[in-house]
């Protein structure tokens, strides 16, 4: 049985020095930021790379999702976000090159606002020592994802009070079109799952994270 791994309260600002201290020697580190659904990820990738500058880069996993008709086309699209509506392997072959190859690599990003991804969205150019990824789905164990972390040298898990998170997806799903009775139901039925699957996974994270709450809205 895995013991808990530790635990440390963090404002944003404090997140970013910690994660430059992993920039040693030139060496280029991969670092993974994972959570549920809500967890506050993008906004803790954006203040790392914010306080680094072009020593950071960030990759979203969320730029793998498959493209809606073929989550139509397998009959997953009512449950968009699940581990099985991702390209994992693409995800994972993407991590690879980052590690390996010494050129400008691209990524791509997931756009809320079209429900699409779009490739070769962010440039990483050779010399940024630092990658910054984030995604829920970081540790899990089946699939292609043992591949992903794999390729990761570190990987800090994001811990938010239930309410909190449930109530930021429900603000991000109105914000993006949904009805707040719809927006409820989405992270009833599609989101929670996730949560759960997610946080059941969290002791193979190397760092549990909390963020300040008037740090990160």
């Amino acid at each position: 049985m895995r013991t808990m791994p530790p635990t440390v309260t963090l404002t944003l600002e404090q997140l970013a020095t910690r994660a430059a201290s992993l920039i040693v020697d030139g060496r280029r580190f991969v670092l993974g930021i994972t959570g549920p659904p809500g967890a506050g990820k993008s906004t803790a990738s954006l203040a790392i790379a914010r306080g680094l500058g072009s020593h950071c880069a960030v990759v979203e996993m969320d730029g793998f999702h498959l493209a809606n008709r073929e989550l139509d086309s397998l009959g997953r699209r009512d449950r968009k976000g699940a581990s099985d509506t991702f390209d994992a392997d693409g995800y994972a072959a993407l991590l690879r090159r980052l590690r390996t190859q010494e050129n400008t690599i691209y990524a791509p990003i997931f756009d809320r606002e079209i429900d699409e991804s779009i490739g070769s969205a962010v440039r990483v150019d050779p010399q940024t020592p630092l990658i910054v990824t984030e995604g829920n789905y970081l540790l899990f164990e089946s699939g292609a994802w043992p591949d992903v972390r794999a390729s990761l040298d570190a990987v800090w898990y994001l811990d938010v009070p239930e309410e909190t998170r449930t109530d930021r997806l429900v603000t991000r799903h109105n914000r993006f079109g949904r009805s707040s009775e719809a927006a409820a139901a989405w992270v009833h039925r599609v989101d929670q799952p996730n949560a759960v699957a997610i946080t059941a996974v969290r002791e193979r994270a190397d760092l549990i994270v909390r963020i300040e709450p008037s740090a990160c809205p």
